[in-house]
């Protein structure tokens, strides 16, 4: 079995984790939410050059079996399950999410955010993933409500969202696992 940290092509992104992981700790602490209450779902990496993104996919195939390929709010993301898991925040993460570039410049092609799963309806998801996040946010944050939707989705997929400009958290009220099986 291929592990993602002794692939070519990803070398860049196991150099990166570490640091992801560090900005990820320190983000929790000044927001005082938790990392292991909920469940890890997935880590998404960002890139605005199309040969970083095709370069990472043809890694990622070395090592993960590709999820899903689907278009979603314009453009293709990309769904990975790794063989081997990484390690984020004390979880084992079997899924990457790599999504196209479209038209935005990230400060950097890397890790961007981890999205957890809160078990709850998704009718109830913004207000409870809310009362986890102080109230007012401490400044250099933001919240963001939206609800992305695959081409194929049949289930609701609420999101919240808090970020400092740097790396975001992000909550769901699904799996990605479940959100592809709803696809079928």
């Amino acid at each position: 079995m291929i592990d993602l940290s002794i692939v070519p092509e990803l070398d860049d992104l196991w150099a990166d984790l570490p640091v992801f992981e560090q900005k990820l700790q320190l983000m929790a602490t000044e927001l005082q939410i938790s990392l292991t209450d909920y469940h890890i779902d997935h880590i998404s990496v960002r890139c605005h050059q199309l040969i970083t993104a095709n370069r990472w996919h043809d890694g990622l195939i070395k090592c993960a079996n590709l999820l899903s390929d689907n278009q979603i709010n314009g453009r293709s993301i990309r769904l990975y399950e790794l063989i081997q898991p990484i390690v984020v925040a004390g979880q084992n993460v079997f899924i990457i999410e790599l999504p196209f570039p479209k038209d935005k410049i990230y400060p950097q092609e890397s890790w961007e955010h981890i999205e957890m799963v809160v078990d709850v309806e998704p009718d109830l998801l913004i207000s409870v993933a809310t009362n986890l996040l102080p109230n007012p946010l401490p400044e250099g944050f933001s919240m963001k409500e939206s609800q992305p939707k695959g081409q194929s989705e049949r289930l609701p997929n609420p999101t919240l969202a808090v970020t400092n400009g740097i790396i975001t958290v992000k909550y769901h009220p699904f799996s990605l696992k479940k959100i592809i099986e709803s696809e079928k």
